[in-house]
Parts: structure tokens; C-alpha cells; sequence
């Protein structure tokens, strides 16, 4: 909270003092009678004010300082001074105190430095969440590619989703990237640091599920020699990616719903309950409640795992990120096989652009992989795209860009001459197609 106080004093009384004029004044007041207490419980990213003594037994309130400024030097610490003590604090303001007050001091004073400090403290805080957004945005950017209003939307729900603390249930054809999803919802959350563990319910046989979900002690069953730690456990901290949750067993439908509502679990063979603190992203092709409704799946289970739901547009229905997504494959293949990377002609991009992708973003990458290896492109059946004239045009214009601003390593003077366009023209059309010199420089 943005009105919180640590106090560190050896005194009790100025302790108890300072946290009765501070609680009635609607701060949250956290109490130490040693800097090395303060220092060992301080959060990351405290979002207060540390108010300290300077003579204290241990380690001083200008050692505190010291500390607590390699650790975060913009957290504003007011220091606590007798009268013999002024000369030192103001050189101590010199080296990164916020402020001093001497004793004794009125409450009035006290709450008006606090103030000003925790206004500080505020800004501080407001401006580094804006350049972790704006970091998390780039970095999403690279991870999820796609200059589509479908992919564009994508992007912003994932980075809204990650940070709340929710189920979410990820729709989609196979092939489209639900575990890709899944991924970023857990490392661009606060749980990124902690497992994230995936379990393909359809690749389980339904008598090792239980085991596989929950784990077991040794001698539960024929074959169970040792302790297995199951997959809700292993996932304690962090996320559990459930896909194809379609498949799974009624019967362990309902003991997943129990550890859901309940954060807790028992391992097959024990009657010890072992306490769980994960986030579950489920993945489905189907539609999870018209599953419920055929007696498929669990009604109360699907409700559990919707709090939030993720569509995924198959590959037909954002052509447009077809050209971005080929030459991603295709260059991450040529490195990987120490191939060359040749663009693509018209006629192909024509044909990856007509292409109806039933395996989606996982056929692209195998399609890229195959040219780059020169074993010719698979078979892909030109349909009826469903596009008018107009937006592939804007398709094959888009590559066409891509295509010059990769050989010319983002040398827009080079562009310019080989497609011969006026530079504000180029400009309007790389800002329409999402694209930016940056993203060809060699080594940006």
C-alpha cells in the first residue's frame, strides 16, 4: 500500500508513540526494534517510507541507509536525530537520505515529511509500472507475432489476464498456439519466477491419471515404488497448464474441482492434505459448456475454469500475419539447420496467402522448415480465400516491404530506391503494416 510506514527504533516507547499518531492518521505502520529485523523482512518494490533512528544498537540508521540503497535507491528513508546528531544527518541527506527530523519532534512534522515522501514514493512507483508495462509490451510483441486487429487484441487481453490472479480457459484449433499462450500468461505475471507445468490430458491413460495429477506414496497401487510428487503439487507458486482438459476423467474432474475450491490436495495412498497455491490455464478445442451440456464434462468444473476465456483465431482468419510468421519460422530454421533463408517469390506468397492452414501456426512452421531445407513446399490447397481483392493486396504489399527491408538490414535509403517510393509514402505504409526500422537492424 502507498501509505505504508516502516519505523525502526530501539526505543519502545518512541516506537509505540510514533505508531499511534501514524494509525490514527490512516497510515499502515510496521514496527522493528533492530535495522537488521527491517532489513530482513523489507519487501521488493517496498511502496513506502522507512523512518529510522540513527543511534541504534547493531547496525546503525546510517548504515540502514547504506543497505537499504543498494537495495533500492529511491526509497525514501527519514532519519531520526538527537541534537549532536544534525551535522551528521545533513551529510547524510548529502548521500541519499530523504530527510531528518530532530527529536523531539511534533506528530504535525512527522506527518508532513512522511507525506511529501510517500507523494515521492508514489511517482517512483507509477513510473517504473509504466516501463514494465512498456517492456512487457515489447517483449510480448516478439513473443506473439502478428500485425493483425485479431492478433493486436490478442496481445492486449493476454497482458491484462497475466497480472490478475484467475483461471483462464484457452479456445482453439489444434495447432494454433494455445501453450504458447499459456506461457505468456505465466511469465508475464507475477508468478513468472515459480513452475510452470503442462499436462497434455489427452496423453494420459485414464488409470494413471490420478497418480499423474495428484501424485502418490509409496505402496498406494501395484507399482508404486517411492513418493511421486503429482502435477498440482509440482505446480505449488506458479501455473498449471491443463490441455486438451476435454479429455480428462469425470472422476478426476471432481477431485480437481475440490483442490480448486478448497487449495488443497491428497496424494493417492495418504490422508494428509497438502496445502496448493497454483493458477490453472485450461485448453480446449471444444466448447467447454456444450461439453457440460452433453454430459462430457463437469458443469460446476467448466464455470471453475472460465473466470476467463482466451479465443485463439485460427491461421484463415488473420492472413494478413501469414508473411511475419513464415519468415520468423523460416529464419529461426535456417539458423538452427545452418541453411540460407531465401525470401519468398510472389507466386508462393500467393499460395501461402490462398492456403486454408487447417493445422494453423504449427503447418506454417513445418511448411518453413521444409523450404529452408529445399525439400520443396508440401501440398497446400489454394481455396477460396474468403478475402476481397483489396485486403490481399494489402497482404502482398505488406511482404513486399518486409521482404526489401530484410535484404536491405532496415537501410530505408536503400528501400526507398529499390521499390522506388517517396519517403513519406514509405512511411505511411510501414506504419499501416506495423512495421518499423528497428525490427530489421541487424542486432536491434
Amino acid at each position: 500500500m502507498l501509505n505504508s510506514v516502516i519505523v525502526v527504533d530501539d526505543e519502545a516507547s518512541i516506537r509505540t508513540a510514533i505508531e499511534q499518531w501514524l494509525s490514527l492518521s490512516g497510515f499502515e505502520v510496521q514496527l522493528f526494534s533492530r535495522a537488521e529485523d527491517c532489513l530482513a523482512h523489507l519487501p521488493r518494490d517496498f511502496p513506502g517510507v522507512i523512518l529510522s533512528d540513527v543511534r541504534m544498537p547493531g547496525i546503525s540508521g546510517l548504515e540502514l541507509l547504506g543497505q537499504v540503497q543498494l537495495l533500492d535507491p529511491d526509497l525514501p528513508i527519514i532519519l531520526l536525530t538527537g541534537h549532536g546528531d544534525v551535522p551528521m544527518a545533513v551529510e547524510a541527506m548529502r548521500d541519499g537520505a530523504y530527510d531528518f527530523l530532530e527529536k523531539p519532534f511534533s506528530p504535525d512534522t512527522l506527518l508532513s515529511s512522511l507525506r511529501r515522501a510517500l507523494d515521492k514514493r508514489r511517482l517512483v512507483m507509477e513510473n517504473r509500472r509504466l516501463h514494465q508495462q512498456a517492456d512487457s509490451r515489447a517483449k510480448l510483441d516478439s513473443t506473439l507475432l502478428g500485425v493483425s486487429r485479431a492478433l493486436q487484441t490478442l496481445r492486449r487481453q493476454v497482458l491484462e489476464l497475466a497480472a490478475l490472479p484467475v483461471n483462464v480457459l484457452i479456445r482453439g484449433e489444434t495447432g494454433s498456439g494455445k501453450e504458447l499462450i499459456a506461457r505468456c500468461l505465466h511469465d508475464f505475471g507475477p508468478r513468472a519466477g515459480k513452475p510452470f507445468v503442462a499436462l497434455n490430458c489427452a496423453a494420459i491413460p485414464e488409470q494413471l491419471f490420478e497418480a499423474e495429477l495428484f501424485g502418490h506414496e509409496s505402496g498406494a497401487f501395484t507399482g508404486a515404488q517411492g513418493k511421486r510428487i503429482g502435477k498440482l503439487e509440482y505446480a505449488h507458486g506458479g501455473t498449471l497448464f491443463l490441455d486438451e482438459i476435454e479429455s480428462m476423467p469425470l472422476a478426476q474432474q471432481v477431485k480437481l474441482l475440490r483442490v480448486l475450491q478448497e487449495q488443497k490436495l491428497e496424494r493417492l495412498g495418504s490422508n494428509q492434505s497438502i496445502k496448493v497455491d497454483l493458477r490453472i490455464i485450461a485448453a480446449t478445442k471444444p466448447d467447454l459448456l456444450d461439453e457440460a451440456r452433453a454430459g462430457r464434462f463437469r458443469e460446476d468444473l467448466a464455470y471453475r475454469l472460465t473466470v476467463a476465456e482466451l479465443r485463439l483465431p485460427p491461421l484463415r482468419e488473420r492472413r494478413e500475419d501469414i508473411p511475419l510468421l513464415y519468415e520468423h519460422f523460416a529464419h529461426a530454421a535456417a539458423e538452427r539447420l545452418g541453411r540460407s533463408n531465401t525470401p519468398l517469390s510472389g507466386t508462393q506468397l500467393s499460395r501461402l496467402l490462398s492456403h486454408d492452414w487447417p493445422g494453423n501456426v504449427r503447418e506454417l512452421a513445418n511448411v518453413a522448415e521444409r523450404q529452408v531445407l529445399g525439400l520443396g513446399e508440401p501440398e497446400t490447397e489454394v481455396i477460396d480465400a474468403g478475402q476481397s481483392l483489396a485486403a490481399q493486396q494489402e497482404a502482398f504489399e505488406a511482404q513486399c516491404l518486409r521482404a526489401a527491408l530484410t535484404r536491405h538490414k532496415g537501410d530505408i535509403k536503400a528501400v526507398l530506391n529499390e521499390l522506388q517510393l517517396p519517403r513519406r509514402t514509405l512511411n505511411e505504409k510501414m506504419q499501416r503494416h506495423g512495421l518499423t526500422r528497428e525490427m530489421f537492424v541487424k542486432g536491434s
